[in-house]
């Protein structure tokens, strides 16, 4: 946006000032937009950046008025005697935006007392700089005797750094008899180009041809820009090398040592000579997971193994091989080898016991899941079946709930006052040959009911006491043992004391709960 105006006395004046500052406030936010071409000289104007955000020259200094930019700073500057805006320094568009559509500085405008703050936008307009330029100066073809005409040569275009008109190019090629320029849009509206063949080429007539193809842009002035093209007619190697087999399929176990042989591709070539000599190469497309791990012989075909195989990771290779000839042009076959990596025990079955609880009633009963267990193993087939036992098998077992998938039960009575832990070894083993195993133990504590009544420590108890055997005139007096029941009343047994006294009396006394 560009402002100016003659001065036709004040009304006119601060008519036509309010119009135009409506007009710069009204593209939204307050911006004040402006547009320079790229390459402008220094002091070039830009704008009366002042006074299209209505502030007075007087007030530029006063109010320190300043004019800030990320990264591009110094390209523009204020001249604060006047209130313009001009170029301060060399302005690349290309540099500053490369090839976007829109290129624009932002700048923010600052003034206090009051603080304000403005937003401005300069375009930088393209302007026609940059010629056409080639991917090489000089391009070398090499093409056969015997490709036929009609047949399409693919080249690289040329590419302008500018845009719109500026970069729209178009291209000529200088007359001869042998070639013709094809150019073809695309979807994405992109000129590719291409050298067709008119007629049969004959090497022993003219072994070379230089052609040259000229770009010309769409700007005025119009800048061109020019490519060599050196064309070499090679003699005729018409057979391709062919392989025996278009498909080799092989089978290959896991961890193979580096260097076993995986497979060994054969192809052969029906010309003489260097055309006839093989030289065989994975393609180029191969994935760098393939090239890790196989190696190719380019002499014999011999394909071996270099890196780890592992069939958990990759069960299938699928590698594309070229037999290139030495012909001049090279002549290519192809064929694809499929390598399936067979399965290995490696490894060991990983087992993982989650308990549900940390003790069990004696009194539980039967069928009470006391964990549960789940078991796994990488590996295939009968390497990846695993099965789950336990020691000791009493008063536990394991329950097959699911594949892979276990419940440690009970399976008979628990008595606390028997045995009041058990430590169990839950063991994972698989299918296969040698077999590999894991192992995990779990701790099971019998919890206690109350199930016993209380208990003497015997049933029957037997109570003694001595008694003195008298006899007179007969010696020391004699002491026996003498027995008396509880339910015998005190007192004399009855009948002679003498008499009883001689006596041995065994009385058995029996104490029953009930006392």
């Amino acid at each position: 946006v560009m402002f100016s105006w003659r001065e036709k006395g004040s009304g006119a004046r601060q008519l036509l000032l309010s119009l135009l500052l409506l007009t710069v406030w009204e593209a939204g936010s307050g911006q004040v937009h402006y547009s320079v071409l790229e390459e402008a000289k220094h002091g070039t104007f830009v704008g009366r950046i002042a006074q299209d955000l209505g502030l007075e020259l007087v007030e530029l200094v006063p109010r320190l008025f300043r004019v800030a930019s990320k990264s591009h700073g110094d390209l523009l500057e204020v001249n604060l005697q006047n209130g313009i805006l001009f170029v301060n320094s060399r302005i690349d568009r290309e540099e500053l935006c490369g090839r976007n559509l829109d290129c624009s500085i932002h700048l923010e405008v600052i003034v206090d007392r009051p603080l304000q703050v403005f937003h401005v936008e300069v375009e930088v307009k393209d302007i026609n700089d940059n010629q056409p330029v080639f991917p090489m100066a000089v391009k070398k073809l090499f093409i056969s005797e015997s490709r036929p005409p009609g047949s399409r040569i693919p080249l690289e275009g040329a590419s302008d750094a500018d845009i719109g008109a500026n970069s729209l190019l178009t291209y000529s090629l200088n007359s001869n008899d042998y070639f013709t320029l094809d150019i073809k849009r695309n979807d994405e509206d992109i000129k590719t180009l291409g050298l067709v063949l008119k007629k049969l080429l004959n090497r022993e007539d003219i072994p070379e041809h230089h052609l040259v193809i000229t770009a010309v842009d769409g700007g005025k002035p119009e800048l061109t820009g020019t490519t060599q093209l050196k064309i070499t007619i090679l003699d005729v190697n018409d057979n391709a090398p062919e392989f025996e087999r278009t498909v080799y399929k092989v089978s290959l176990f896991e961890n193979a040592p580096n260097g076993t042989l995986a497979v060994t591709v054969n192809a052969s070539d029906l010309d003489e000579g260097v055309n006839k000599d093989i030289v065989y190469s994975f393609n180029t497309d191969m994935s760098s997971d393939a090239l890790s791990k196989f190696h190719l012989d380019p002499v014999n075909g011999y394909i071996t193994v270099k890196g780890n195989i592992d069939f958990e990771e990759t069960k299938l290779y699928e590698i594309q091989v070229e037999a290139t000839d030495k012909g001049n042009p090279p002549m290519a076959g192809h064929c694809t080898v499929l390598v399936e990596i067979l399965d290995t025990n490696d490894n060991v079955p990983e087992l993982v016991i989650k308990s549900l609880s940390l003790s069990v009633l004696e009194d539980a009963p039967l069928g009470t899941v006391i964990a549960l267990i789940s078991v796994s193993d990488r590996d295939s087939g009968v390497n990846g079946q695993v099965t789950c036992s336990l020691m000791p098998h009493i008063p536990f077992k394991l329950v097959s709930t699911f594949k892979n998938y276990y419940s440690l039960v009970l399976d008979s009575a628990l008595d606390r006052e028997s045995v009041a832990n058990y430590e169990l070894l839950v063991t994972a083993r698989d299918g296969g040959s040698p077999s590999l195993s894991a192992t995990a133990s779990v701790s099971v504590e019998v919890a206690d009911v109350n199930d016993n009544a209380p208990a003497f420590a015997q049933a029957e108890y037997t109570v003694f006491q001595r008694r003195q055997r008298v006899c007179s005139g007969e010696g020391p007096p004699k002491t026996d043992l003498m027995a008396f029941s509880p339910s015998l009343p005190p007192g004399p047994i009855g009948g002679n004391r003498e008499e009883q006294l001689d006596v041995d009396v065994d009385l058995s006394a029996k104490v029953s709960t009930d006392f």
